[in-house]
């Protein structure tokens, strides 16, 4: 039978080979984090006017993978080399923009940093230049990684916004008239147009109806729907075309199937808009005046009637046609109790002997009438 005591002795030799065991496993201390911030790499650009808009991701991860925890300011960098190697002087810093306090509903939501720079006026005197942008995080010691990634804006300049803008209702839509902006310095490579937005106040989107030449200052929207608000704006936008004989056109998917003798466009560059312009499409306006009315009596072994033919009318919201009779010397009255939904009518409360003058007028679906038709006159021969 073992002795209690040798039981004991063997659990603590055991007990101190694994305590070695465990101690021999310590690795040497991880040094401490930099706090590098992680460039990013979703940095966007866009240009309107002087102004270029810039768009990124608030990183959250250092370099060596771990949550940033005290992020520093962010220089802004602007040069004219294809690519930069360095920020050198920063255009602009945005300070320290926390992340959002990460939940199970939006793991993947990123707080979204911005910033406006605006152009010096000498940097936009050549229209086939660009400007490469980069964003660069830092820690609070000033220290950073490296640069995003980089974005190209075009530096051609822009005209300014048309003036004396107006926004005309028209029984066939809302028309658009301006001023068109001229270059004091035009370039062969530069083209202008004007590009001529739509907003609804229900959709609150801006839809681009139609791109003009600067000079036209006229033009006339029938895609409108009655009795609604709409917001106008235009925008002078710039058109860099790459001069003959300076290489392979770089077509963007747009351009495909243009014929050789083409313009090839290499960038458009949006100005400011014009003031807006609100219309509320009231519709007080009638349909078209109906055309060609025919009368023909028919009797013959059967109850008298005369039946009316006339042209159909084509507007949009019509809702029917009044049809008015009257003989020599009296009013005109209406004899149809609702709008007919055809151009053609029967009436068959005619007497024998008599003569009926008929004229017909239009209704839309808001019950503007239009003015009635020229008559057309028959006769019921008397009774046998």
């Amino acid at each position: 039978m073992s002795s209690p005591c040798k039981f004991f002795g063997w659990s603590a030799v055991l007990a101190l080979a694994a305590l070695l065991a465990g101690c021999a496993s310590v690795q040497a201390p991880l040094p401490p984090s930099l706090e590098l911030p992680k460039p990013p790499t979703d940095l966007r650009a866009l240009r309107k006017g002087d102004h270029v808009y810039l768009f990124w991701s608030v990183p959250t991860q250092t370099m060596d993978r771990q949550t940033v925890r005290h992020p520093g300011p962010t220089r802004i960098c602007r040069g004219v080399e294809a690519l930069l190697s360095t920020c050198g002087t920063p255009v602009g810093n945005v300070g320290p923009v926390a992340n959002a306090p990460e939940k199970k509903s939006a793991v993947n939501t990123r707080v979204q940093a911005s910033f406006v720079d605006t152009l010096p006026r000498e940097l936009q005197q050549n229209p086939t230049r660009m400007a490469t942008y980069a964003v660069e995080p830092l820690n609070l010691q000033g220290r950073s990684a490296g640069l995003s990634n980089q974005v190209h804006v075009p530096l051609a300049s822009t005209l300014p916004p048309p003036t004396n803008f107006r926004a005309q209702l028209t029984a066939d839509g809302v028309v658009l008239t301006w001023n068109c902006g001229q270059s004091q310095n035009p370039l062969s490579n530069l083209r202008y147009i004007d590009r001529i937005y739509r907003r609804t106040p229900d959709s609150g989107t801006d839809v681009a109806l139609a791109d003009v030449e600067c000079t036209a200052g006229r033009i006339e929207d029938r895609t409108i729907e009655w009795q609604k608000t709409y917001e106008y704006r235009i925008t002078p936008v710039t058109v860099v075309i790459l001069p003959p004989g300076n290489g392979p056109c770089p077509r963007t998917p747009s351009q495909e199937g243009s014929g050789p003798d083409s313009d090839c466009i290499i960038a458009t560059i949006e100005g400011d808009d014009s003031t807006p312009q609100k219309v509320f499409t009231n519709d007080v306006y009638p349909p078209a005046v109906p055309t060609g009315l025919q009368a023909v009596f028919s009797g013959p072994g059967q109850p008298p009637f005369i039946d009316l033919v006339w042209a159909p009318n084509t507007d949009a919201d019509l809702a029917g046609y009044n049809v008015y009779r009257h003989e020599p010397g009296g009013p005109p009255v209406k004899i149809n109790t609702e709008p007919v939904k055809t151009p053609a009518f029967r009436d068959a409360n005619v007497s024998a002997g008599k003569a009926y003058l008929y004229a017909i007028s239009a209704v839309d679906a808001r019950g503007n009438e239009s003015a009635r038709s020229e008559e057309a006159s028959e006769s019921v021969p008397p009774a046998p």
